[in-house]
């Protein structure tokens, strides 16, 4: 006789911003995790994420290019750290990092892509199909979260005219650059792949790529639970997980 199923799996709570920003202060604050500590973690993840959605034997150029744009804000930190991961897992990251944060702790993540000999782009080609031949797909590190303070000003709004026209796939950490946290795209960028860092923010409800990772296996369980995240199961020691199969 066979056992009756178990209760279904609650459905991953979407985060308003001020909701994501409480659990990242009560992580830094109450549980003394380092901000260099939370950028690390997160970096490494995003690139499991895009190890996962674009695996080496699959991209289409011989060479396992990947073009890692970074703003000058945390999310830019994290896309640094992202690129360090994908040179060690045998991609050839380049990144475009145009206005560097004066934060020791960047500067210290800017040294250790240096000193791992990942080039750095002087400027960014205007000429789309140069990006396009170049790469097998983009990491758009440069807003996130900081949309609302940075997404008019140079050279951010440059970054995304140009993204928005790359026709190579796209995959943003945790909010698509131009996006607003709460409401979505607004002219935005179209990401093929959305990372989603601890849990996904409510602008992930209106993302329509291939796939949508999360990146929250790392968070205490009373911090799941106070905030009611119900997050996904993460198979074996798997540190992101898809929350949507890919869309062929």
């Amino acid at each position: 006789m066979s056992s009756a199923p178990g209760p279904a799996r609650e459905p991953p709570r979407y985060l308003s911003k001020a909701e994501a920003e409480a659990i990242e202060k009560e992580l830094l604050e109450d549980y003394r995790f380092g901000r260099q500590q939370l950028i690390e973690i997160w970096g490494h993840a995003c690139a499991m994420a895009v190890t996962k959605a674009f695996p080496l034997p699959s991209l289409p150029r011989k060479q396992p290019t990947v073009l890692v744009v970074c703003g000058p804000a945390q999310n830019g930190a994290i896309g640094l750290v992202c690129a360090r991961h994908l040179r060690i897992f045998d991609y050839e990251p380049t990144i475009f990092y145009p206005k560097r944060s004066p934060d020791p702790l960047y500067q210290d993540f800017t040294t250790q892509c240096e000193k791992m000999d990942i080039p750095f782009l002087s400027y960014l080609p205007t000429e789309v199909q140069l990006i396009n031949d170049a790469y097998n797909a983009v990491v758009d590190a440069v807003l996130g979260a900081e949309a609302e303070a940075a997404e008019g000003r140079e050279p951010c709004a440059a970054i995304l005219s140009t993204l928005k026209l790359v026709r190579i796939p796209i995959v943003s950490l945790d909010v698509p650059s131009g996006w607003d946290v709460e409401a979505g795209s607004s002219g935005g960028i179209s990401p093929d792949v959305l990372v989603s860092l601890s849990a996904p923010k409510q602008c992930a409800r209106r993302f329509l790529g291939r796939q949508h990772f999360v990146a929250g296996r790392f968070l205490p369980y009373d911090v799941q639970k106070k905030f009611e995240l119900n997050p996904p199961e993460y198979p074996g020691t798997e540190c992101v997980v898809a929350l949507r199969a890919p869309r062929q």
